[in-house]
């Protein structure tokens, strides 16, 4: 393969086949004109002939040398590059001929570029991979050994003590329920990091979809002593959401600030509207909590990053709520803000578009 890439470098084959074809077809044109038409004799008209053709072979070969030599050496530098996947800049690499090869050598700084696109896409997809595969098994383990443990120990003679039994299900059951939550969890931010889960955007009435969220949480608010409160609001307000995820966002907003609050706290939403920005309602779950850190607020968005990991687990946790809520705000073309200080609590903050202010 260098011998012959060597002799293209070398010879310009294209020329010689051009030249040899046009020289072939000149020679017995030539020799025909000057034998019968002029009337010379065979000898003479031969060499004639043969000095015409040996000239039509040269410039045949040069002019197409001219024409396409380069940009034949940039076509095939294109693709040796798309091959090895080494992707460069293609700058002014037409010679403003506008003929087919330059078309070619558009048509593959496209391909090029497509295909390096493609690429760093299914690079990405492979490092999601790998980290979510890392991020799971981690997460696993411990629900999964605490439940192993749970079983070993009732199998290991606990069973028969009815007291010590009941209250070893109880926790196995609990970590049951963890790993069924953090199933639930993992599919939906796996759908939402990969794209396949696409949003449906509708008119949505921003109160029903509220006050649904604040009914069904309500029994866990009262069981953990928190007050949820609803700030009153224009029950008549339209935006432009997919139902469902909305009410997704809601729910790991409201049940965040249920979990990490403080005895005999309160969990506010409400709704209100910036003058630089008319065209949108915003949204806020703000609880009494514990609140976080200045230097981790960037970071609770990342799956599985807990501020106080211990607790999180105590209490259920995740580390996958305000991952999916970034991911669906994301996904809706939207904002979310986060403003928080330890001991005093937390505040949500979502953006969405106004169905009045759409113009179709």
């Amino acid at each position: 393969m260098s011998s012959s890439s060597k002799t293209n470098k070398g010879i310009f084959r294209l020329g010689l086949r051009v030249g040899f074809y046009i020289s072939a077809c000149i020679l017995p044109v030539i020799f025909l004109l000057s034998w019968i038409a002029f009337d010379l004799p065979k000898d003479k008209a031969t060499y004639l002939s043969l000095i015409t053709a040996g000239s039509t072979f040269l410039i045949s070969y040069l002019v197409v040398h001219f024409l396409t030599g380069r940009r034949l050496e940039i076509v095939e530098r294109l693709f040796k590059n798309i091959s090895r996947k080494r992707f460069i800049e293609y700058n002014d690499i037409s010679n403003g001929k506008n003929d087919e090869i330059d078309y070619l050598i558009k048509q593959g700084v496209k391909s090029s570029r497509t295909t390096e696109r493609e690429i760093q896409r299914l690079n990405r997809i492979e490092n999601y991979r790998k980290e979510f595969i890392g991020d799971i098994s981690h997460e696993l383990k411990t629900p999964i050994f605490a439940i192993q443990g749970f079983i070993e120990t009732l199998l290991n003679g606990a069973l028969e003590d009815e007291e010590v039994n009941r209250d070893f299900l109880r926790k196995a059951m609990r970590n049951v329920n963890r790993l069924i939550y953090l199933t639930k969890d993992l599919m939906e931010i796996s759908k939402l990091e990969t794209g396949e889960l696409k949003s449906e955007i509708e008119e949505v009435y921003l109160f029903e979809v509220i006050n649904d969220i604040i009914e069904s949480l309500n029994y866990k608010a009262e069981k953990e002593g928190i007050k949820l409160i609803i700030n009153e609001f224009d029950r008549g307000i339209l935006v432009r959401a997919d139902k469902n995820q909305l009410k997704q966002v809601l729910i790991n907003l409201i049940e965040n600030g249920i979990k990490y609050n403080v005895p005999k706290g309160k969990v506010e939403v409400s709704v209100f509207t910036k003058p630089k920005q008319p065209e949108r309602i915003f949204l806020s779950v703000q609880d009494t909590g514990i609140g976080i850190d200045e230097k981790d607020i960037p970071r609770v968005t990342e799956r599985f990053f807990r501020v106080d990991k211990s607790r999180s687990r105590e209490r259920g946790g995740t580390g996958l709520g305000l991952a999916i809520v970034k991911h669906i705000m994301e996904a809706h073309g939207e904002k979310f803000t986060i403003e928080s200080e330890p001991n005093k609590g937390s505040k949500f903050t979502i953006s969405l578009r106004r169905v009045d202010s759409v113009h179709v």
